[in-house]
């Protein structure tokens, strides 16, 4: 295995905190249960509102974190934490639900735009100069338009609400180099996959037996 990548099969509860203590320049990036009766192997997606914000509250004050959640549930998360997100952007998506997007929040780390590149919008002289010189395109956008994994999607695996590659592939390019990644809801796995393009410390904690293993195969390949 990677020497940056460690995986850790158990509950984040019990883990979490120690990772954070072992590591350098820790950063939270995840896509938690969303508390809305989600059918997942072994976790209830259905606490109590309160105790839903207070225990992910305590989990995102543990260290700089990056979360992917419904706008609402962002705002109320902030309000939990006593945290105004230092940074926010937008992933929207065709979908047949009322819900069309979903915001990431960055709380206590900011995010470098340039770091990751996308085509220039229009095709002129001066694109092409640019390009040219070794701009690789423009900065992304603070507005990120991704389809959904669906079931006919080719990354699509086994677990039930998986992140896109490419949502997570911007979102792990923006952060700081030297950051170790640490997702203490890893499930499929998206996001060590997203490290390892980078060649980023990763640690992903997960505790379902079925969801590890399909983590542990996309990011290690085995």
């Amino acid at each position: 295995m990677d020497n940056n990548i460690r995986l850790i099969h158990g509950n984040c509860s019990d883990n979490l905190e120690k990772v954070i203590a072992e590591v350098e320049n820790p950063i939270i990036v995840t896509d938690p249960p969303f508390n809305i009766k989600y059918h997942y192997n072994e976790y209830e997606d259905d606490m109590p509102e309160d105790e839903y914000y207070k225990w992910l509250s305590g989990i995102f004050s543990l260290a700089p974190s990056v979360v992917i959640h419904y706008p609402e549930s962002l705002y109320k998360l902030a309000f939990k934490m006593n945290r105004i997100p230092d940074e926010i952007v937008s992933w929207v998506y065709p979908s047949n639900m009322n819900r069309q997007h979903r915001d990431i929040a960055f709380f206590g780390v900011l995010p470098d735009f340039k770091k990751v590149r996308q085509p220039y919008r229009e095709d002129s002289a001066k694109t092409r100069r640019l390009l040219a010189q070794g701009t690789g395109g423009a900065k992304i956008y603070d507005w990120w338009e991704v389809n959904q994994v669906k079931n006919v999607s080719k990354e699509k695996t086994g677990h039930p609400c998986q992140m896109p590659i490419e949502v997570m592939r911007r979102l792990v390019g923006i952060l700081p180099d030297d950051a170790t990644i640490i997702d203490p809801f890893m499930g499929s796995g998206t996001t060590g996959v997203a490290c390892r393009m980078f060649n980023k410390k990763f640690v992903g904690i997960e505790m379902n037996d079925e969801y590890f293993n399909i983590a542990k195969g996309r990011i290690c390949g085995s």
